[in-house]
């Protein structure tokens, strides 16, 4: 899974989910795009799972690029457990998308290609997509 190396801080605030992606809102490597419709928090293993349903349907031709990087650590406490004694355990990360975010890139296919594998793709995804393409 893509998940930073290093981060400043273990455990982080959980942060508002508002407001419109103000970068990495065009399409700027490949020719076609996935854009996010609305706000949400994408995990890392949604990200992993889009990537494979587009490398599969691929099948090695073009070339695709990730945009988001799951560099968010969310917590959770275990079940039972009484109130106080500090944040819970790192469980998961997520990636925290808002509406206009480019997540998935495709180069050096056709357009009914990279539409069919982005179709797959947001299947997986816990967001709202549209497909895209470069100006």
């Amino acid at each position: 899974m893509i998940v930073p190396k290093k981060s400043k801080f273990r455990k982080q605030f959980r942060g508002k989910r508002r407001g419109v992606a103000n970068s990495c809102n065009v399409v700027d490597f490949g020719d076609f795009g996935v854009q996010s419709k609305d706000c949400g928090w994408v995990n890392e293993r949604e990200i992993e799972a889009a990537r494979r349903a587009m490398v599969s349907y691929l099948k090695r031709k073009g070339k695709i690029w990730i945009r988001i990087l799951a560099d968010k650590p969310i917590t959770k406490k275990p079940a039972e457990v009484k109130m106080g004694s500090g944040k819970g355990d790192v469980e998961y990360n997520v990636a925290v998308v808002r509406p206009g975010r480019v997540m998935f890139e495709i180069g050096g296919v056709s357009e009914d290609i990279a539409r069919e594998a982005f179709r797959l793709a947001s299947h997986k995804l816990s967001v709202k997509t549209r497909f895209i393409v470069k100006q």
